[in-house]
């Protein structure tokens, strides 16, 4: 197992590698203390199985760097670290696509745990985002809803034009002003976030 801990604290990175040492036998434990170090990282690793990230970090924000690792590697799980208990930035890490969100404050165990779940596909979502209630739903359209759903199908924007009786450059104009409202990059993300917000149910 290769794991690539991202956070600007070296104690923080150093403790994270003597856990996942003891915790997964033979895990090798990659460190970066920039965004930039940590993109660097990712595309010299295609062997990674997971990214734990801060989302303060010099360089760049730890959600903009769940988006740009997702363009790179949509395969690759990528876990919040960070200090933050914040239910909204929670949210919107999970929205972006990350695996799972682990208070700094949790015991090893919980992170252990979380790691293990990222890793079999699984989302990591901590009480307090459980126990909160839910956030209001995305304002989107009823057309952009069937662009979601056709999006979710897997159509291409030509396939979900044909499908609706809508011109190309439209179906891009619906996914852009979707990208932006659910605060996305990509249309993997979108469909994340859409499913998160409940807009496919």
């Amino acid at each position: 197992m290769k794991l690539l801990i991202v956070d600007d604290h070296a104690i923080v990175r150093q403790g994270f590698a003597v856990l996942a040492e003891q915790a997964f036998a033979g895990a090798v434990v990659l460190q970066a203390g920039t965004a930039e170090q940590a993109l660097a990282c990712v595309a010299q690793h295609s062997d990674l199985d997971m990214v734990v990230l801060d989302l303060v970090l010099p360089g760049g924000g730890g959600l903009d760097m769940i988006a740009a690792i997702g363009r790179r590697r949509p395969d690759l799980p990528v876990l919040v670290l960070a200090s933050s208990e914040d239910v909204s930035d929670i949210r919107r890490a999970l929205a972006l696509g990350a695996c799972g969100y682990v208070p700094k404050s949790a015991a090893s165990s919980t992170l252990v745990s979380a790691i293990r779940l990222g890793l079999e596909g699984e989302t990591y979502i901590p009480a307090v985002v459980l126990n909160a209630p839910p956030p209001p739903a995305p304002l989107v359209t009823p057309r952009q809803r069937d662009v979601l759903r056709l999006l979710e199908q897997g159509f291409s924007n030509k396939a979900i034009g044909s499908a609706l009786g809508l011109s190309e450059k439209t179906v891009k104009a619906h996914l852009a002003s979707l990208f932006k409202t659910l605060n996305v990059g990509n249309r993997t993300q979108a469909i994340s976030a859409a499913r998160s917000a409940g807009l496919l149910e």
